[in-house]
């Protein structure tokens, strides 16, 4: 039997997909940058390779997001965990960049509160499925 994916986690997995599709474009982006700025005398040197490597780190983080969209659409209880951590994650970030974190900060915990409703957990095998409701008399 196919469990029904729930619409809220549709919805975060499509934008966990155009987050990945960001981030690999920034990385892109600021590892051209960095080709470039290796061309530049005296400063290029120091800011070519920080850049480029940067570069290649938020495109992997962005290919991270896809296997994260992935479990989140497949209903995989990694991707739960990870998503539930990742939201805890982004809310500490978001109490050290106050008051211009308060939007993130409500974000995640709108996230952490829909991921933990009963049939959310259920959906990634992290609860019993919520009982059916009662025949009508």
């Amino acid at each position: 039997m196919q469990k029904e994916r729930p619409f809220g986690v549709t919805v975060l997995a499509i934008l966990e997909i155009i987050g990945g599709l960001i981030l690999i474009g920034t990385g892109a982006f600021i590892g051209a940058a960095g080709m470039m700025a290796g061309m530049v005398p005296y400063v290029g040197w120091a800011f070519g390779p920080a850049f480029l490597a940067l570069g290649v780190v938020i495109i992997l983080i962005g290919l991270f997001s896809f296997v994260i969209a992935y479990g989140l659409w497949t209903g995989k209880g990694w991707a739960w965990t990870l998503a539930l951590v990742l939201s805890i994650i982004g809310i500490i970030v978001g109490i050290f960049n106050l008051p211009g974190g308060i939007i993130g900060i409500i974000i995640n915990v709108i996230i952490i509160y829909y991921l933990t409703r009963p049939h959310v957990k259920a959906f990634f095998g992290k609860a019993p499925p919520p009982p059916p409701p009662p025949p009508p008399p």
